[in-house]
């Protein structure tokens, strides 16, 4: 069942044009694997994939170079992929890769696996959440944060947080393509822009009071 639902999907990303954004490639991919899962068998290929990238990708750059290489024939890679993951990862997971490698796509399979971690946590009804706020902050601070977005989201926060020295205080919340921005930074500038209207407003008031005041 892999072979004909992976294949099929496959061919689909192997006939975009080169230039395509390797996410939306990436997306085919994911929605292939997870697609194939009951809610089981979804939670275990995403902890492999998790590994997969964490423990072989990002710790042997080399290896994964190897694999994107077009110096490298797809029978390479193939016995290449047999003999670092046969019998290390499941069946189903060992022959997507072999997919992949197939339509020359393992430059794609970092885009793969973030699709699919979206995907997947889409399903399990969780909601990726980027905080970013002027000065570190405790993790009460932050899970207060994630009770307030909970029921605002509809989901189950996963939040990741970073330091910006560009922000005077306050937090700036971005939830996907959505950015819910309380920081003073932002505030002032909202207040800056609005004095600076009323007065350009003002001014062209007075222009027009004595543009129609009546001459001697």
């Amino acid at each position: 069942m892999l072979e004909d639902n992976s294949d099929r999907d496959a061919r689909r990303a192997a006939e975009m044009d080169p230039d395509v954004d390797r996410q939306a490639i990436g997306a085919v991919y994911a929605e292939a694997i997870l697609s194939l899962a009951d809610a089981a068998s979804a939670d275990a290929i995403m902890e492999v994939f998790d590994a997969v990238v964490r423990d072989v990708l990002d710790s042997f750059p080399d290896f994964e170079r190897i694999l994107q290489s077009a110096l490298i024939s797809r029978r390479e890679k193939l016995a290449l992929l047999d003999r670092v993951f046969d019998s290390r990862v499941p069946t189903v997971f060992l022959d997507f890769l072999k997919v992949i490698a197939c339509h020359d796509r393992m430059d794609c399979l970092r885009a793969v696996h973030a699709q699919a971690r979206a995907l997947h946590d889409r399903m399990r009804g969780r909601v990726a959440v980027e905080l970013a706020t002027a000065v570190p902050i405790d993790d009460a601070t932050a899970n207060r944060l994630a009770d307030q977005l909970r029921d605002l989201l509809g989901g189950e926060p996963l939040m990741s947080r970073r330091v910006d020295p560009d922000i005077i205080g306050g937090a700036v919340v971005r939830v996907g393509d959505t950015i819910y921005d309380g920081s003073i930074a932002t505030q002032l500038q909202i207040v800056c822009q609005k004095m600076i209207d009323r007065n350009v407003h003002e001014i062209q008031n007075r222009r027009n009071r004595l543009g129609n005041s009546p001459r001697d």
